[in-house]
């Protein structure tokens, strides 16, 4: 197949990249660094700066992840411009550019997250549960608008709301290990809001799943089907690495030093990957301790 990445520079893309790579499909990464895509993802895979740079070359997908960093800093009014631009306007015109190819490619499937449904509390949140109301819904929400335009122009749509991704570098696991590893990790808040999660492994392979499956389309939960609560995964976590994990970080101090962005902390979604499932799709990596250990005892 011919292939299209947005984002492609970061940990799901890169992870794309090798995966496809090895199965001996041809890879595009379009990226503002061009230059260094080749380095990051592969010496196979061709780094674009702009959709003209392959106009008359034909696409089988296109695979959008785009998006700055949502929680590396606090959501300053700057900082969700950016956010918004950099998922919502990047996606719009990115459907523009397809929109306006003489060979479309035929599916399109577009980066969202569990933060679509806001903090659900204790509601089970399959992929037919309304949308929340902050800002992380409504950019997820827009997101997801943005993408499905190119539905108007024959191209297949899925929307992968992911949870958190884990992986053996990088990402919210690696942010994680330097605190658990001294013994001061530990809970946000009151640890009982719920950790939608998904392994590397198994995300990689759902992307690959809905490339090949031509009948799904829609929104689909990219999360394992036993999500657990914040406490519980800390504990986990310190249990994999044979550390304490009790030090809790007070919501007050959360908030007082993130903002808004706090919220996405202390807030949960007990996301269930109901379509997913439903589609044929089996996960890998059900329970959080076999996923852990796989990644911190093997890499």
């Amino acid at each position: 197949m011919h292939i299209l990445l947005t984002g492609g520079t970061g940990l799901i893309g890169q992870a794309l990249c090798r995966y496809w790579t090895n199965q001996g499909h041809k890879l595009w990464v379009l990226s503002r660094r061009p230059n260094q895509v080749a380095s990051l993802c592969g010496a196979n895979v061709i780094g674009i700066a702009d959709l003209g740079a392959i106009e008359e070359q034909s696409l089988d997908a296109v695979i959008n992840l785009a998006g700055a960093p949502i929680a590396d800093r606090p959501w300053t009014k700057a900082r969700r411009t950016l956010l918004w631009d950099s998922r919502v306007r990047y996606t719009e015109q990115l459907v523009q550019g397809l929109a306006q190819r003489r060979h479309k490619p035929k599916v399109l499937i577009s980066g969202s997250a569990v933060g679509w449904y806001g903090d659900g509390g204790e509601r089970l949140l399959a992929e037919d549960q309304p949308a929340g109301t902050d800002f992380a819904s409504q950019l997820c929400v827009a997101w997801e608008d943005a993408a499905s335009e190119a539905s108007i122009h024959d191209i297949r749509v899925a929307l992968v709301r992911t949870g958190l991704v884990l992986a053996p570098k990088g990402g919210f696991l690696a942010r994680l290990l330097p605190l658990f590893r001294l013994g001061l990790g530990g809970p946000l808040g009151t640890g009982q809001q719920w950790m939608p999660w998904i392994h590397l492994q198994d995300q990689v392979a759902l992307i690959d799943f809905i490339l090949h499956h031509p009948e799904m389309a829609g929104p689909y939960n990219a999360c394992a089907p036993h999500p657990v609560r914040n406490k519980d995964f800390c504990k986990t976590l310190g249990q994999v690495l044979h550390r304490p994990a009790v030090l809790s970080a007070p919501a007050w101090a959360l908030r007082l030093g993130l903002g808004d962005l706090s919220e996405l902390l202390l807030g949960g979604q007990h996301a269930v990957p109901a379509r997913t499932q439903a589609a044929g799709f089996r996960f890998h990596f059900t329970d959080l301790e076999p996923a852990l250990c796989d990644l911190l005892q093997s890499h």
